[in-house]
């Protein structure tokens, strides 16, 4: 018997394939759910369910009572929730590498020491790696982790996996994490390893992360090609308890 979760993951999987192969124009709805349904012999559980997945990669758009509209025929990575890298590519159905150019333990430098909180003589350890897609350089990745956490990475083949679920299998929690975005011009040592003209436009993810306490033992600057990879923000209306309510004559 197949379980719900791979019912609605191989719903998604078939569907996002054709969105990306752009059998469906953007603007143009999906099948109904009623019609995925009988196509993938599923309830509606995992339809919706693989239509709630898509939206989040900002492929399709979902309106109350009405089929889902494709939206793009790129997948963003979303900041709303985390995903790390390589759960991200499997989920896109696509095959996350990595090829580390280096790992070592050293004092911390700018900006990473304002971003830990760390003193100027404090050890940190920093990872260069690029992360690929399907065999296509696609990131440049620079990780700085306390030296308490970062030292459990030469513990690791880190072109095996994911750091992220390899720390979090030490007991590494990321609770939260903060991000910011940008654009910088590719520097040499970019261009070099994701195969670009220096100067190329890179979309820069400035990333820190806390644990259960607060406190923060990451700080990333990770660089895609925007040929690549888009991002997505996922808001919600919020309501200013000090407004008050619209009394049905206001806009």
């Amino acid at each position: 018997m197949v379980e719900a979760r791979s019912r609605h993951e191989f719903v998604a999987v078939q569907l996002r394939q054709r969105i990306m192969q752009r059998q469906y124009a953007v603007g143009e709805p999906l099948p109904s759910e009623s019609m995925l349904c009988a196509e993938f012999e599923v309830s509606r559980g995992p339809v919706r369910q693989a239509l709630a997945t898509l939206k989040n990669e900002g492929l399709i758009q979902l309106s109350q009572g009405k089929p889902a509209v494709v939206r793009s025929h790129d997948i963003t990575q979303t900041l709303d929730t985390f995903t790390p890298f390589s759960q991200w590519a499997r989920r896109t159905g696509r095959v996350a590498g990595s090829r580390t150019l280096e790992i070592s333990r050293r004092r911390v430098s700018e900006p990473a020491a304002g971003a830990l909180g760390a003193a100027a003589d404090d050890f940190v350890v920093e990872v260069l790696r690029v992360r690929l897609l399907d065999g296509e350089p696609t990131m440049l990745e620079r990780s700085t982790f306390t030296d308490r956490v970062g030292s459990l990475l030469f513990e690791f083949d880190i072109d095996s996996g994911s750091i992220t679920d390899y720390l979090t299998s030490r007991g590494v929690r990321f609770e939260s994490m903060e991000h910011v975005l940008d654009a910088v011009a590719a520097a040499e040592v970019d261009a070099d390893h994701l195969g670009i003209d220096p100067g190329s436009p890179l979309l820069r993810e400035r990333r820190t992360s806390r644990d259960q306490n607060g406190d923060i033992f990451e700080y990333a600057d990770d660089r895609y090609r925007p040929d690549l990879v888009a991002f997505s923000i996922v808001n919600a209306r919020t309501i200013d308890p000090r407004i008050p309510s619209d009394d049905g004559n206001g806009s």
